[in-house]
């Protein structure tokens, strides 16, 4: 408190505005941390850490660089000693480059994804708490191509949602397409938010669905939420699965967002739809979160049944080819922000009792 305040009298007015302030300070903060993380044009903190991204290109500017590495002394338990360490040296071993992985037509789509899976795997989770490359979600469906292929040009290290993105679209010199060539293969994104130890934390991962069958591509710290093989018979098996996984890390899930399904058109200018169903867990309670989350899968299939869902490369499309009336009795689809179907924010609950972990923030 100000020393010019501290002797003086705030009356029951004064007290409510200065409530009242706060309550506006701390919902504009959160509603720019969520134009931040939709945007992508902010740095972010992801569990309390900040989280760069390099938006000068490639090489890497120098006060990017800089940057960097001051970050890296900062987050890395060895600090000022593993930059000097590592900067300094003189014979640092050559990596290997992954190849982008050539799939024959004959090869079947569990086999193909697992070949995608274990390219992004090569590339490796980056480390350094600087995103090498800047994705910003707004961006069509081409433009997101394009900088595919400038990743694995590059074959730097990825964080999660550019591991989606490679997941998602065509970067080969052959043409080669990976999940963008398989039109029997649908795509969508599924974003999570997880709360440990008073902070909230971000992942993202390319949910897949073949055969009727639900499954991931991603990258983490975890293997537990990354690959996940089209098995699940569900959408909420799936990310049941994930949300047990989160719990064996000590994290409890706090909300999801579920995207539409992807275009495989290569040369669409159209928008990723990334947050079509917001849902919010501790809200909602377990059941209706259920009933959400197959909402949301009944809502895709029916998007590609009547023709309106991402078109297929193979196929031709009709030029005015209009979305079909809609009855009262079909799922509502929200294509706008104002539109989404939030849940409703709300605070985590206390934290059940927990061992004790020194302080360690368990980042996943």
């Amino acid at each position: 408190m100000d020393a010019g305040m501290s002797g003086s009298k705030v009356d029951g007015g004064g007290s409510a505005a200065s409530s009242a302030r706060r309550s506006e300070a701390s919902e504009g903060a959160a509603q720019r941390e969520e134009e931040q993380e939709e945007d992508g044009d902010e740095d972010l903190q992801d569990g309390g850490v900040p989280f760069f991204v390099n938006r000068g290109g490639l090489p890497i500017n120098e006060a990017t660089w800089e940057r960097m590495w001051k970050h890296v002394t900062k987050i890395h338990p060895e600090g000022e000693r593993v930059a000097l360490r590592i900067r300094g040296a003189t014979d640092l071993p050559k990596i290997p480059i992954p190849s982008v992985p050539t799939l024959q037509p004959s090869t079947l789509i569990p086999e193909r994804l697992e070949a995608i899976q274990r390219y992004i795997r090569e590339l490796q989770y980056n480390h350094t708490g600087t995103q090498f490359f800047e994705i910003k979600k707004s961006r069509p469906l081409t433009g997101l191509m394009d900088l595919a292929k400038d990743m694995t040009k590059e074959a730097l290290p990825i964080k999660c949602l550019e591991a989606v993105i490679l997941g998602m679209y065509p970067f080969s010199l052959k043409t080669i397409y990976l999940t963008n060539n398989m039109p029997t293969l649908e795509r969508f994104p599924i974003s999570f938010k997880t709360y440990f130890s008073g902070n909230y934390f971000r992942h993202i991962v390319l949910g897949v669905n073949f055969g009727g069958r639900y499954g991931a591509l991603g990258i983490s710290r975890r293997e537990e939420l990354m690959y996940k093989a089209p098995v699940f018979r569900t959408l909420s098996e799936l990310i049941f699965d994930y949300e047990a996984a989160y719990r064996r890390c000590w994290h409890t899930l706090n909300k999801v967002k579920l995207g539409q399904y992807v275009s495989h058109d290569p040369h669409s200018v159209a928008q990723i739809e990334w947050k079509h169903s917001i849902l919010d867990l501790e809200k909602l309670g377990r059941e209706d979160f259920r009933k959400e989350l197959e909402r949301h899968s009944r809502d895709m299939r029916l998007k590609i049944s009547k023709g309106t869902g991402p078109p297929s490369p193979t196929k031709d499309r009709k030029k005015d080819m209009s979305s079909p009336q809609r009855s009262q009795s079909s799922p509502h689809r929200r294509n706008s922000r104002t539109e989404r179907r939030p849940s409703g924010e709300k605070k985590p609950t206390e934290a059940k009792a927990m061992p004790d972990l020194n302080g360690y923030q368990i980042r996943v």
